[in-house]
């Protein structure tokens, strides 16, 4: 339908499929926010590791019943239920528990559920905590006046006064839930660059892993290749009573400051915090802290590099789109492309860039000085 006869429509309320097409559309992202709620809630509820633990298809009478919470409520755990399933974070089948009884439904694990479990190494259950906190939220409320306030640097700050790094070095609910989010996703990456990523760590006598927060990924290499020297580096109240192993060590400071000297300093997830003036400056740092290309000195970076060709989905890249608005929404930075990549570490002398997309959304670079 054109833009007159769409008017047309409008104006003799005429009914017409491609109007109401568009009425859904608009629902459907107006309420969009009615997932990431109910998931929060089941993980608040623990519904994944009551199913999980259950060990095998689970009733709705069995699941009520194990969240403690009244039979009068059974109608409300099945509607949770049911968006959840229709979203594919769980699993429902039929199946008859006696012969000739009637049919019941039973609950089990997505894929996606899997990664919800408390206490498995591999979790996205912190993040999905830090992210969907009020402290985090409240952001996108402010968003508008943002865009008509020069002053603040983000939404985030323009919401609670302070920059997002200010604020979570004063307080302790943002400072340990950013810390285990960030814990959590390292243990997923770190198990990818480990199986799949290991020649660019061989050869290396020493890495300094910037922004290396309580130290998963360091601890991993460090654990990996134990000839190899490693820094966890990070700001003084992240590491503060870390203690190190026999070739790791923690080191507090500050990355726009100075590095500790390393063969080859590795960055993850930390540049996209930044503006691209901000990260000139902590390149600067990097290629500063390493040695020529010819004795060895590289630069490891894990990042997203938006529309990367090996992930073509609209779905992957409506993800990436979603992580730079979030950038955009909490702290200075912004997801890249490969041209802004190139072009960020060729202004501050770094060359021969190397992009691997073997990380799900995000890519393996390898710059040399």
């Amino acid at each position: 339908m054109d833009h007159k006869k769409r008017e047309m429509a409008l104006q003799n309320d005429e009914p017409s499929s491609d109007l109401f097409h568009s009425q859904a559309h608009i629902w459907n992202h107006i309420f969009s926010f009615i997932n990431s709620m109910s998931l929060k809630c089941a993980v608040q509820l623990q519904i994944p590791d009551i199913i999980h633990h259950h060990g095998a298809p689970m009733l709705l009478s069995e699941l009520v019943q194990a969240l403690s919470v009244n039979k009068e409520r059974s109608d409300f755990v099945h509607r949770l239920m049911r968006i959840l399933v229709h979203s594919g974070f769980f699993l429902k089948q039929t199946i008859s528990t006696t012969e000739g009884e009637e049919e019941k439904e039973v609950y089990l694990l997505a894929p996606a559920s899997r990664l919800l479990l408390k206490g498995e190494s591999i979790s996205i259950r912190p993040f999905l905590l830090a992210v969907l906190d009020p402290i985090l939220m409240d952001p996108w409320q402010h968003m508008s006046n943002w865009f008509q306030n020069n002053d603040d640097i983000s939404p985030f700050q323009t919401t609670h006064g302070r920059s997002f790094w200010d604020f979570a070095g004063q307080e302790p609910k943002l400072n340990q839930l950013f810390n285990e989010a960030m814990a959590s996703d390292a243990i997923l990456v770190t198990d990818a660059i480990l199986k799949h990523c290991r020649g660019a760590f061989e050869g290396l006598n020493s890495i300094v892993d910037v922004g290396g927060g309580t130290g998963t990924v360091a601890q991993a290499i460090a654990k990996a290749f134990p000839r190899l020297n490693c820094i966890s580096f990070d700001l003084p109240h992240v590491v503060n009573g870390m203690e190190g192993s026999n070739n790791l060590r923690y080191v507090g400071g500050d990355m726009f400051e100075a590095i500790p000297k390393a063969d080859a300093v590795f960055v993850k997830w930390i540049l996209h915090d930044w503006s691209d003036e901000e990260c000139r400056k902590i390149l600067k740092r990097c290629k500063e802290a390493i040695p020529s290309k010819g004795n060895g000195g590289k630069l490891i970076i894990i990042d997203m590099v938006v529309k990367n060709h090996e992930v073509d989905s609209a779905e992957s890249l409506q993800t990436q789109l979603f992580f730079d608005m979030l950038m955009m929404t909490l702290v200075t930075g912004k997801e890249r492309t490969q041209e802004d990549w190139i072009k960020l570490l060729v202004d501050v002398g770094f060359s021969d860039c190397k992009f691997s997309p073997i990380l799900g959304l995000r890519s393996l670079i390898e710059a040399y000085p």
